[in-house]
């Protein structure tokens, strides 16, 4: 398995110390956060989320993947700010899925920046023509590539619903025009710019979402960053215009999840094995093509 390179902008205490005083205080639908008094961990689980429900079983290494993902992604993109302090200042027990990372105040915006033609947005499209109010030209089929990427926010809500579209002049009215244009600009910065390096490396992103929170007055990228979980992941060779996409993200679980018959309210299904083993496949595939390490 791929060792995290290390990664620490310094503490007085030790992690030792530290480790005594962690509380938990919150449980998000695949991620755990805990506080030390000073800084937080924000640790990956195994478990997987598709339409907003965590489903009861987990995936072999799936924390441990998104979160190096993550890091390595955070890397790439050093000279954005970012809410990692360590990656390897953390308790033993969460060693590989944990970073130590500031406290934000976040912005009550899921920044969404879509390339290709796909899921809600396709379905979107098909009733409007547009997504998220971003007019689209007509005749395109579910996969195809846009003229250019678009940006297609959604409303940030807790764990138990479910995001909503937001047009560019919701966010306007709730962020102000600034904070909106800044919301807008780097979002489609870091899609651009991750997009051009998986393709050098034949993975398509057809989309992600970034989030952004206030470190004091600077705004800067939190939670997770162009994993398999936040992006659709696509192998390039394959991919065909006018029908779903082979994928190296949970879609993989959401067509199985959606092909059970399940309403989509909690809970959800059980996962069978050989989608168990299929899933953790490509989460390994989508980590290795994009980094260039082996898991």
């Amino acid at each position: 398995m791929f060792a995290p390179q290390a990664s620490d902008r310094g503490w007085s205490r030790s992690t030792e110390e530290r480790s005594r005083n962690v509380k938990h205080v919150h449980a998000g639908k695949v991620r755990d956060l805990y506080t030390d008094g000073e800084t937080l961990l924000l640790v990956a689980s195994d478990r997987v989320s598709v339409y907003d429900v965590s489903l009861p079983t987990p995936i072999p290494d799936k924390g441990a993947l998104l979160t190096q993902l993550s890091n390595w992604w955070f890397e790439f993109f050093a000279d954005i700010p970012n809410h990692v302090l360590s990656t390897t200042d953390v308790p033993a027990e969460f060693a590989g899925r944990a970073v130590r990372v500031k406290p934000l105040k976040m912005v009550l915006v899921e920044c969404v920046a879509r390339g290709y033609l796909v899921g809600s947005g396709w379905k979107e499209y098909q009733r409007s023509g547009s997504v998220c109010g971003v007019a689209l030209p007509a005749g395109l089929r579910e996969g195809d590539r846009l003229p250019e990427p678009i940006f297609t926010p959604t409303t940030k809500v807790s764990d138990t619903g479910h995001d909503e579209p937001m047009t560019f002049d919701q966010v306007v009215g709730q962020e102000g025009r600034d904070i909106a244009e800044q919301l807008r600009d780097r979002t489609l910065d870091l899609y651009a710019r991750g997009a051009a390096h998986a393709a050098e490396r034949g993975v398509i992103i057809a989309d992600t979402k970034v989030e952004f929170g206030w470190d004091g007055d600077v705004l800067t990228l939190g939670d997770e960053l162009l994993t398999s979980d936040s992006s659709r992941f696509w192998p390039a060779a394959e991919w065909e215009p006018g029908r779903p996409q082979p994928s190296f993200d949970k879609q993989f679980v959401r067509d199985w999840a959606t092909s059970t018959g399940w309403d989509k309210e909690p809970p959800g299904p059980e996962i069978p094995a050989d989608i168990v083993a299929a899933t953790r496949e490509k989460y390994v595939q989508a980590f290795e093509l994009i980094t260039g390490r082996t898991w």
